[in-house]
């Protein structure tokens, strides 16, 4: 028998708290129709009996609190809502216990931004993570000790497990069905629950967000000119023109404060502006690369699919009904 401790956190998702109880609760439910016994005894766990969410709209009533927990072999931490800061705050009591079950031998797993309470129990110091793409650079700042993996929907580390954002859990919740039982089981979950299986990537789901939380105005200068020009051939030097920084100096500043290299942060904001006009328009590959100031096909596709993990036509055939085959 695997025991599964599902916490309850204030301010967490409720869905992000139902799923997992209804996939461990639905895999013991396909062993048992294929003959086998059910594997998983899975409990909600919380500080107390009772956690009401989305402001008392929600309420959960945990099977066992923190103290009652004799054995456990997963703790998975939900996904929380609204300022992370304040969401960790009002859960400080979990912590020390996250840390005890997995010195005790428990795997832990966190749900999208569920990774913020998991790394403020230290655990992930010197670790790899993943979270939700938007929450990225707020997690980078609140815990410079962990490594974000860009676009990762799964990271995994010394029993430490982590997944990507939104639904994208489902992904880490079917990893682990098959780590506990087999491939065949974890395939039934995922034709059931209508969920791709083997997606390794966020990158399609993201959007830019221009990462300009920070306090250097010469930098957000030279972003803004990046974005009013997206159909332009820029280069570093322009930029350092733009903003009075002499080019090493600018390079340096830049990478610092937007976490993106100089070239980086301007293919990324040139594929934003693809995607964009993939979604909304009937404009032809070619039109498009054009208008963000590529010229070389091949480099354009090359980037897009990096940045995206979709070629210009997958994206532009997922998200733009309407699009005109080329």
């Amino acid at each position: 028998m695997k025991y599964v401790s599902i916490l309850v956190p204030e301010s967490s998702v409720m869905q992000a708290i139902a799923d997992p109880q209804y996939l461990f609760s639905a895999a013991n439910q396909f062993l048992v129709a294929s003959g086998k016994a059910p594997l998983f005894h899975v409990e909600l766990v919380g500080a107390k009996k009772d956690v009401k969410l989305n402001d008392g709209l929600f309420s959960v009533h945990t099977d066992k609190q923190l103290n009652d927990v004799t054995k456990t072999d997963l703790v998975l931490i939900p996904a929380l809502f609204g300022d992370m800061k304040t969401a960790i705050s009002k859960n400080k009591t979990l912590l020390p216990w996250i840390n005890e079950q997995y010195k005790n031998g428990a795997e832990v797993a966190s749900l999208c931004v569920g990774a913020f309470l998991l790394a403020s129990t230290g655990l992930l110091n010197g670790k790899k993570c993943s979270t939700h793409w938007g929450f990225q650079n707020e997690f980078r700042q609140m815990f410079p000790d962990v490594e974000v993996i860009d676009g990762s929907i799964i990271t995994e580390e010394h029993r430490i497990y982590s997944s990507g954002g939104a639904n994208s859990y489902w992904t880490l919740l079917l990893h682990l069905l098959e780590k506990y039982t087999d491939r065949a089981t974890a395939v039934l979950a995922s034709k059931y629950f209508a969920v791709d299986i083997d997606r390794d990537s966020q990158a399609v789901f993201a959007m830019f967000m221009g990462q300009k939380n920070h306090g250097d105005e010469s930098i957000k200068k030279a972003q803004e000119y990046i974005e009013q020009h997206t159909q332009e051939k820029i280069s570093i030097d322009d930029l350092a023109d733009v903003t009075a920084i002499g080019r090493r100096s600018f390079e340096r500043r830049f990478k610092e404060a937007t976490n993106n290299s100089v070239l980086e942060y301007i293919h990324r904001v040139k594929i934003e502006a693809a995607k964009r006009q993939f979604e909304n328009s009937r404009k032809n590959i070619n039109e498009v690369m054009y208008d963000i100031g590529y010229t070389d096909t091949k480099a354009f596709r090359a980037m897009f699919k990096k940045l995206t993990g979709l070629t210009p036509v997958e994206y532009r055939n997922k998200y733009n009904k309407m699009a005109v085959q080329d």
